[in-house]
């Protein structure tokens, strides 16, 4: 059973930040954070599982000023109940703008997606300057503390780690190798298949011609 922190819990590795503002997500930008999560306090309304299996996934190519027309338009194509549309397209939005301001990119991949198998199962970090995860139903993405992801490199079964993972409705930016090749945050989607459970998920990647940035 993976572990999961809540803003002012003990026990964060000093590679991870952690509060319930979205300026917690800047912090990805330090040398030594490989995970940045803002645990806010409330998010839009999904729909139920039985609604997640009749939706479709999206996956898009879109400038962030375009985001919101765009999502919008996707959700009605994938066949997302109405009432869900407006909101987490307004939510979607927000965080592709974000993102693309705190990277300084114009162009974002954004996928949302319907999960009910073990998809990238195995612990994992991503070819990627940094990417936004939030899962809206389901369990959340799994993450190592970066002593774990070393043992998991010298040999130590992931079965004998102790996994830590987000909570639905934490937003959280993952650096990636192409950013930092030696201190990219590990993780992998939560093993669900057989549960019966199913995940919707967001994930947020800047063009893949991206920069490293700055701090």
């Amino acid at each position: 059973m993976a572990t999961i922190l809540r803003d002012g819990a003990t026990g964060w590795p000093e590679h991870v930040v952690c509060s319930t503002g979205p300026e917690a997500l800047a912090a990805i930008l330090l040398p030594h954070v490989n995970l940045a999560i803002w645990d806010r306090a409330a998010m839009p309304a999904v729909p139920d599982a039985e609604m997640l299996a009749e939706i479709e996934d999206i996956t898009l190519m879109v400038e962030a000023a375009r985001a919101l027309p765009t999502m919008t338009d996707a959700m009605v194509a994938a066949g997302y109940p109405e009432a869900f549309i407006a909101p987490l397209a307004n939510d979607i939005a927000a965080h592709a703008e974000r993102l693309a301001q705190l990277l300084d990119r114009d162009t974002l991949a954004i996928r949302l997606e319907v999960v009910e198998t073990d998809a990238c199962r195995r612990f994992h970090s991503d070819y990627v300057t940094a990417r936004l995860i939030l899962t809206y139903a389901g369990p959340g993405t799994q993450w190592l503390d970066n002593a774990d992801a070393a043992r998991l490199c010298e040999g130590v079964a992931a079965e004998a780690l102790e996994p830590r993972a987000l909570a639905p409705g934490q937003i959280a930016l993952f650096k990636g190798r192409e950013w930092s090749a030696t201190g990219a945050i590990v993780h992998r989607s939560p093993p669900i298949a057989g549960t019966g459970q199913r995940r919707l998920v967001l994930v947020i990647d800047p063009a893949a011609d991206a920069p490293v940035p700055h701090a």
